[in-house]
């Protein structure tokens, strides 16, 4: 059974840092592009970053840029999510997403989805 699960969300000021966490199971890790996507009240998901399976690629939604950081873990089977200078427009749900590659994660097609984690940011 596929499942990835996500962990380290919580609320914090504006400025503050998270870091998200995603545990994946049921597949093979390493074959998987993996990323972090978002969703706010009453807005469509978006993407926030995606890693390659080597780590040669990684990418960013323009607004994250120097901000956020994402990594990944083959060993542990997980990917992470370091966010830093957190804005107010930065709260929603953040989902962990395996796809099969970087730019398709990009397009949000992706092959498994975690459950989310939630993310406040308050002024």
């Amino acid at each position: 059974q596929v499942r990835l699960v996500e962990s380290g969300g919580g609320s914090v000021q504006t400025g503050g840092s998270l870091r998200l966490s995603c545990a994946a199971s049921g597949f093979t890790f390493s074959y998987y592009a993996m990323g972090w996507v978002r969703q706010a009240p009453g807005k469509e998901r978006e993407f926030v970053a995606a890693i390659s399976q080597s780590d040669g690629e990684i990418d960013y939604a323009d607004s994250e840029w120097g901000r956020f950081t994402i990594s990944r873990d083959n060993a542990k089977n997980t990917v992470y999510l370091e966010m830093n200078s957190l804005k107010p427009e930065d709260a929603a749900v953040y989902y962990c997403a395996a796809a099969s590659v970087v730019r398709v994660l990009r397009r949000k097609q992706v092959t498994y989805w975690g459950q989310g984690t939630q993310v406040t940011v308050s002024s």
